[in-house]
């Protein structure tokens, strides 16, 4: 699978591993971030990551932010995504198996290396439901479009 992966200046160390994590997983990445501290503003890295899942660029996105809220925010404003911050693995799982997100978001102050990892684990190995989900997600499509 080929992943984009964004950041700010607040995750960057954190970036770094979880390219590496994915790598060791086999997936190919792609990255929209900044690989430096500088201070940064995370809308920028949102978008890019954003736009290359609808343009399907890649298949989907990780955005890491010092919470993953403001920078999942700026993603959620590109029509077509569905970013969602995950602090827990489960709910990374199900907003894939239920919400079909197709970027996944979480914060370098709010969540450590192992447990970022586990968070991308769950949500990568989970794929969409469908059925009566997939109502659901047309609705949120609808909202979207009107």
């Amino acid at each position: 699978m080929k992943i984009g992966i964004g950041n700010d200046h607040a995750a960057t160390e954190l970036k770094f591993a979880i390219v590496d994590y994915l790598k060791e997983m086999g997936h190919e990445v792609v990255n929209f971030g900044t690989d430096t501290n500088d201070s940064c503003n995370y809308p920028e890295y949102g978008e890019k990551v954003a736009r290359a899942v609808v343009a399907k660029e890649v298949d989907l996105g990780i955005l890491i932010c010092g919470t993953g809220v403001g920078i999942s925010i700026a993603a959620n404003k590109v029509k077509g995504i569905r970013a969602v911050v995950c602090s827990e693995p489960c709910s990374a799982r199900l907003a894939r198996e239920h919400n079909n997100a197709n970027i996944l978001a979480f914060g370098a102050r709010i969540v450590g290396e192992e447990l970022a990892k586990t968070i991308v684990k769950e949500y990568l190995d989970a794929s969409f439901l469908g059925g009566r989900h997939q109502t659901r997600v047309d609705m949120i499509s609808e909202i979207e479009n009107a």
